[in-house]
């Protein structure tokens, strides 16, 4: 049987065309790439909002355009 420890991918952090081993980076450094994979995950989580709400927003201009074609427009 394999060692599990030897199946794990190791951890490397590439910034800026540089590859660092994340696990012998001071716990500084460590926290600020965890915040920076927090701030990922939130920019995708309102990005992907922002797509849910244009699609609504566009079936709500649909469904206007649908019900102003029985009206008659002032001009």
């Amino acid at each position: 049987m394999a060692n599990s420890a030897s199946n794990e991918r190791e951890a490397v952090l590439t910034f800026e065309d540089k590859k660092y081993d994340l696990k012998n980076l001071p716990k500084e450094v460590q926290e600020l790439v965890k915040g920076m994979q927090v701030a990922d995950a939130q920019l995708r989580m309102h990005e992907d909002t922002l797509k849910v709400l244009a699609v609504g927003r566009q079936h709500l201009a649909m469904q206007l355009k649908s019900k102003l074609k029985t009206i008659n427009p002032i001009n």
